[in-house]
């Protein structure tokens, strides 16, 4: 019996393998494509995400399958050949650059996220195979039998379908859905070759293209490769060479009709098994809210699995990622639908009052400012002082992602987590009353003491009071002052977040 079988070896079942990994969990992966998708899909990966495979160590990896931006950032055009490149507005800031230890270094497509994804996997332990779909799924009280489309029936501790936007696993769940469905009109992707830097000269990183035949967008996926999204009729060849308005050697490599959706399931959870990424919830891809929510899903479930199965942490706390997720995938559900929309609330970082209006929040605030409000968290507070300023949101409040700081080069705040509990405070009077909670409870628990006293200022615990960070880097509890009793009191907040029934002596 394996501890954890993922159905889906996409970017999200893929990187949940490598976020099981790194808390100690092999996985199984099962995936019913051949292999890997060779279309780019989504493109954009946020700082967040980011700290994610910082944590696991994949950085210098994922620097290198980098598609390195440009100077000139987004045009709109007839043509390729009638691109204006020298007023073509330059990249605006992809991040406030104090709010994390991570600043994309340009676009991510997902297929050159994949290729790293993978053999990190494998090398971490888990078992990835292709060509095999889950037909179905079986639970009793000790674990969950999947049935898989070779004939095999693999048992499994935990479940987690990860298996897309046409996920057999939640049906077989028993899990229904809401929301509107398809979107918009339907969209060929076109993936194709050409030196166009070569041909053209500077090319943006993005352009709409305006011509009548083939309205559209055209997107820089690498060195030189590209794709053309158009709902235009003709074959693709023609479609390319109608958006360039130029004779071009050009090699088309694939083509996919592909339509906007918009769905959520009921539930991310049923007993043993869970949703995650375009499986539990579809978004509208304006802002690439989908692929960053999802991963962002795997991270937060790992953890939690590994605790459970560590014997750590209740059952209890499980239930918790169905609260925490279900809720931010509503909200980022919302945003994207806002942004399809009207996309300059997107792309317009200057358009506070239309977001306002509209209820949009800014970009990065999508991807880190959100909040958790559950169990696992004691004291949320669930609203953020702001819905454009990032560095005001992440305030050390109960339920917001630790804020960052850099304590020495190269070391960040978020880097001293540790993939643990971790208790941060302004001196070391909290490492003793930690040691001895950790003792109790049987957890390895980290201490940080942080003496910038801005930092502790923003996150309201000066120096004398603490914060008990999570091993995701969100924050669990906040004590503003020091306390008589505080080992007591740090047992008490871990049983309550941890869902345990009572400590381990």
């Amino acid at each position: 019996m394996s501890d954890v079988l993922i159905a889906g070896g996409g970017s999200v079942g893929l990187a949940t393998a490598v976020f099981l990994a790194h808390h100690g969990v092999r996985a199984h992966v099962v995936e019913r494509r051949a292999g890997l998708s060779e279309h780019p899909r989504a493109l954009g990966i946020s700082p967040r995400t980011l700290e994610f495979f910082r944590e696991a160590g994949l950085s210098p990896a994922l620097e290198e399958v980098a598609v390195r931006s440009t100077a000139r950032w987004k045009a709109d055009a007839r043509t390729v050949a009638e691109i204006d490149r020298a007023n073509a507005p330059r990249r605006p800031p992809m991040a406030q650059q104090d709010i994390s230890p991570e600043t994309p270094s340009g676009h991510y497509p997902q297929d050159r996220l994949d290729a790293v994804l993978l053999p990190a996997a494998r090398e971490r332990g888990a078992t990835v195979e292709f060509g095999v779909a889950v037909t179905g799924v079986g639970q009793d009280t000790d674990g969950v039998s999947v049935t898989l489309s070779d004939g095999r029936v693999l048992r499994t501790r935990y479940l987690v379908g990860a298996d897309g936007v046409n996920t057999a696993v939640r049906p077989a769940l028993g899990i229904g859905s809401t929301g509107p469905g398809a979107m918009g009109e339907p969209v060929l992707n076109i993936l194709f070759e050409a030196d166009l830097t070569g041909f053209f000269g500077s090319m943006p990183t993005m352009t709409e293209i305006g011509h009548p035949g083939v309205r559209g967008m055209l997107l820089s996926v690498g060195e030189r490769r590209w794709v053309l999204h158009t709902g235009a009729p003709g074959t693709p060849e023609e479609l390319v060479r109608t958006a360039l308005g130029a004779d071009v050697p050009v090699t088309v490599i694939a083509a996919k009709w592909w339509r906007a959706t918009v769905r959520m399931a009921d539930r991310f959870r049923a007993g043993r098994a869970f949703l995650a990424g375009d499986a539990a919830k579809a978004i509208s891809p304006l802002g690439a809210f989908g692929l960053n929510t999802g991963l962002a899903d795997g991270h937060n479930l790992a953890w939690k699995l590994a605790m459970v199965l560590a014997g750590q942490a209740g059952d209890r706390l499980l239930d918790t990622y169905h609260d925490e997720r279900h809720a931010v995938a509503e909200f980022v559900t919302r945003q994207a639908v806002v942004r399809w929309r009207n996309p300059r609330l997107h792309w317009d970082p200057a358009a506070v009052a239309e977001r306002a209006a509209a209820g949009a929040w800014h970009a990065p605030m999508v991807t880190m400012g959100y909040r958790y409000d559950s169990p696992a968290v004691v004291g949320a507070i669930a609203e953020p002082p702001s819905t454009e300023d990032v560095s005001a949101s992440l305030d050390g409040a109960p339920g917001s992602r630790l804020p960052h700081q850099w304590v020495s080069p190269g070391v960040s705040t978020l880097d001293l987590v540790r993939s643990r509990f971790t208790v941060f405070a302004g001196g070391p009077e909290w490492a003793e009353a930690t040691g001895k909670a950790g003792a109790r409870l049987g957890l390895d628990l980290g201490t940080a003491v942080v003496t910038d006293a801005t930092w502790l200022s923003r996150t309201g615990i000066a120096d004398v009071g603490a914060l008990l960070v999570r091993p995701d880097g969100f924050i669990a509890w906040r004590s503003p002052v020091g306390l008589a009793g505080a080992d007591a009191v740090l047992e008490s907040v871990l049983i309550a977040v941890t869902g345990r029934e009572r400590a381990v002596t």
